[in-house]
């Protein structure tokens, strides 16, 4: 999980990159940084698609229906 304060100090690095440039040890500070971060959102991401559950339109509402269901849970 990147920080608040990390998400703030890549944003000062890129900054500081655009006006002045950096040294070499602030290039390598931003590299490790920004694969935290995008580590960090590949990890998000794929918590995310793990947690979907894909269902047909029969099984919607949590249960599956037959064409003929009287469950009042369709407008059949």
């Amino acid at each position: 999980m990147v920080t608040k304060e990390q998400i703030k100090r890549i944003n000062e690095l890129y900054n500081k990159q655009k006006s002045t440039g950096l040294t070499e040890d602030e290039k390598k500070e931003q590299s490790h940084l920004r694969r935290l971060y995008i580590d960090s959102v590949k990890q998000n991401l794929k918590a995310q698609l793990e947690n979907i559950k894909i269902v047909s339109p029969d099984e919607k509402d949590g249960h599956k229906h037959s064409h003929h269901c009287d469950c009042e849970k369709h407008n059949h």
